[in-house]
């Protein structure tokens, strides 16, 4: 599409509506593959089986949620697929065309977290894959560098750099990798279950750890409620939804690649519900066999690998969950940041050089570690502060404009979306009122129940959408112009 009148500071080639959709049912369906078959997408599984208690609980909560997502991902995706644009640039369409840099900075930010977080759980299973010969762990107990061990820095390090190389080539790369990368993991994660399951001499779908284990495991994780009651079920299916928060805000960065709705859809129906129920199903077996094996709760599959009596498997592992974590990186944390950093600064930020921030920044957190402890915890803190963005996003791009959105005017600095001074307050301050419930009071008070924190990308999209509905509507109806509002 050409963009006449375009301004150089709203527009550059990796911004414009995509031209090329070659992104099929299959490619869609790997996006999926790569982001949910990763260390972190296990061990948050695995944590969630706990809180559930038993198999059928966990069915129920994760095939609640894994429908949740899927809706919410058609939703954002239909509007990739409709405009052609990136998350940064249809935010401009809510939140003005200079405002629209504070989500996609927030977005950004968010994906920088992740990006550290699943480098430290790849170059964890590489170090525990070395550290099974002896001068490999002699080497890591005895040498340390910035609060971890030498030979943690030096593996984070590689599979850090290992990233950069993928999207040398942009999004093309991206959809190539994905394609077997995603596949590849499942076949590694069914033969670890089969592995354990072997070993263990029994195949169940029944939970004999015990309660106080369970207890044990999920103390801190803030879900109320003890594992397998109803609270703790509604909880798990919220933290699994809440899991996907920052894809909600972008997946339209792949989704504008799709030809139609149509190719959209199939590739969701299977790479969401259908791969979520599965590749959960997995993890809870694998989780049952490991403890029956090794009497005690393994939820990283690192942890698992390390304990393989053959050397050749426990480096089959520790390679494919490396292959894994490169996937997920790709897909969520680094072709969002590419877009969003761009988006910042057009003329001097291209979608490698936005790419090669994020990795920057995350390397630069790796010493401080934000990431280590409870994965629900974590998984929760994190996704609530896009609740509110997306709730705005959604309620603008639906309910207000009707699924119709001026393209051209996303790229001009004089068009509709200029709004006051190129910043819709209206939206500001329906997101800041959503993060104040979704993120601050719940996180840094105790005004709030302990449990609204689980729940809080739910409160930040509700309230957030809720304000904004009402405050556009008031401006419309006072008989202004949705340019003007």
């Amino acid at each position: 599409m050409t963009i006449q009148g375009a301004s150089p500071d709203l527009y550059n080639e990796d911004l414009a509506p995509a031209t090329v959709r070659n992104w099929g049912p299959f490619s869609i369906f790997n996006v999926w593959t790569s982001d949910v078959h990763s260390l972190w997408g296990y061990y948050l599984a695995a944590s969630l089986f706990l809180f559930c208690g038993g198999f059928v609980n966990f069915i129920i909560a994760i095939g609640i949620g894994s429908l949740i997502i899927y809706a919410l991902m058609n939703m954002v995706g239909y509007a990739g697929v409709k405009t052609g644009v990136p998350y940064p640039v249809l935010a401009r369409a809510s939140f003005g065309i200079w405002g629209a840099n504070i989500p996609a900075l927030v977005r950004a930010i968010v994906a920088c977290f992740w990006y550290g977080a699943q480098t430290a759980a790849a170059s964890g299973a590489i170090v525990a894959l070395l550290t099974r010969l002896q001068w490999f762990d002699e080497f890591n107990k005895s040498s340390h560098l910035l609060g971890h061990s030498t030979l943690e820095v030096i593996c984070f390090v590689v599979i850090w750099a290992l990233q950069l190389l993928i999207i040398q080539k942009g999004m093309e790369t991206v959809r190539r990798f994905q394609d077997w990368a995603g596949p590849a993991v499942w076949v590694m994660m069914l033969l670890l279950a089969i592995y354990l399951c072997v070993k263990s001499g029994t195949f169940a779908f029944t939970s004999d750890i015990p309660m106080d284990v369970l207890r044990d495991k999920t103390a801190d994780a803030g879900i109320p409620g003890d594992p397998g009651s109803w609270t703790a079920l509604f909880g798990a299916a919220a933290i699994w939804v809440t899991y996907f928060s920052a894809l909600y805000l972008n997946f339209c960065d792949f989704a504008r690649y799709a030809p139609d709705n149509a190719a959209l859809r199939k590739g969701n129906i299977w790479g969401l519900p259908v791969n979520l129920i599965l590749f959960s199903l997995v993890a809870g077996v694998t989780t049952i066999a490991a403890y029956d094996v090794y009497h005690e709760v393994l939820l990283h599959p690192d942890q698992i690998s390390a304990k393989f009596d053959s050397w050749f498997l426990a480096a089959l592992a520790a390679l494919t969950f490396a292959v894994a974590t490169l996937g997920i990186n790709v897909v969520a944390n680094f072709v969002s940041p590419a877009f969003d950093f761009s988006n910042v600064f057009p003329r001097q930020i291209d979608f490698k050089k936005g790419g090669y921030i994020a990795a920057l920044i995350a390397l630069v957190l790796y010493p401080f570690a934000p990431w280590e402890g409870s994965a629900a915890h974590f998984v929760g803190i994190i996704g609530a502060t896009m609740g509110p963005i997306f709730g705005v996003m959604m309620v603008d791009y639906y309910l207000i404009r009707k699924s119709e959105v001026d393209v051209q005017a996303l790229y001009r600095e004089d068009g509709e979306f200029r709004f006051q001074g190129g910043w819709h307050v209206n939206a500001f301050i329906a997101a800041g009122i959503g993060a104040i419930f979704s993120s601050i009071l719940p996180n840094f008070t105790s005004l709030l129940p302990s449990w609204w924190g689980v729940y809080g990308w739910f409160f930040g999209v509700a309230i957030a959408g809720a304000v904004y509905y009402v405050l556009r509507t008031m401006a419309l109806g006072a008989g202004a112009k949705v340019a003007k509002a």
